[in-house]
């Protein structure tokens, strides 16, 4: 799915589905994404990566909250301070709960409140989210993975399909970038055992950077990956 192109300071993109509505917005100098996940039943509201730009972040929360700002949570998918840079901020004013992969919590500038190992998951609302731990770009980075329910309705849904926010660990045309070789084998291990192994061809990625895509789109291009080590 090639859904949400944006732009730095530019209008934030929608997705609507059965259970929840994902909003995407780019941030920051370096092009980042955050996506505001929000329960259609609680209203409950979750942000993934609090990356830059507090003042716009606030504003989709209000975009998603219907100007009252009500924010759950705030899951940072790994230490690189790209995907934190208003995580102290956003915190002091939603007071949000921080949640973040438990090799990787130690390196933010808050306290976690929870720490996330692989095949936890959280709860909002009506939704559930399962953690899948994907060691490489970072020993704590973590994706989302969210299942539409097999009931889906809504124009655009399908019944059963994955949507994975995967951070900076897997982007259209490859895994995202690792320091050694020993990384790079970790994080294809992983993305091999727990995403491509587990999930099907119409599974949804939503990257930390840039457009998304889709594990049917990305697995011919897997033994290209490993053949070339990056």
């Amino acid at each position: 799915m090639a859904w949400g192109d944006v732009t730095p300071g530019g209008p934030s993109a929608v997705l609507e589905l059965d259970e929840v509505v994902v909003r995407k917005a780019s941030v920051g100098p370096m092009d980042n994404n955050a996506y505001l996940l929000t329960c259609r039943h609680s209203g409950e509201q979750l942000l993934v990566d609090a990356a830059a730009d507090p003042g716009r972040l606030l504003a989709l929360v209000r975009e998603g909250g219907g100007g009252r700002a009500p924010l759950s949570a705030i899951v940072t998918t790994h230490r690189h301070a790209d995907h934190h840079g208003a995580l102290e901020r956003l915190v002091a004013l939603t007071g949000a709960a921080t949640l973040a992969g438990a090799a990787d919590a130690d390196h933010l500038p808050v306290p976690v409140d929870r720490r996330l190992e692989d095949g936890d998951v959280i709860r909002l609302g009506a939704l559930e989210l399962t953690v899948v731990a994907l060691r490489g770009h970072t020993p704590g980075s973590v994706a989302l993975a969210y299942r539409e329910p097999t009931s889906a309705r809504t124009p655009g849904g399908d019944p059963g399909r994955v949507h994975l926010f995967t951070g900076d660990s897997l982007f259209p045309g490859g895994p995202g970038r690792t320091l050694d070789p020993e990384s790079f084998r970790s994080l294809m291990t992983d993305l091999t055992e727990r995403v491509l192994d587990r999930f099907d061809d119409r599974t949804c990625v939503h990257p930390g950077h840039g457009r998304g895509t889709t594990l049917g789109a990305e697995r011919p291009q897997v033994a290209g990956w490993w053949a070339r080590g990056w």
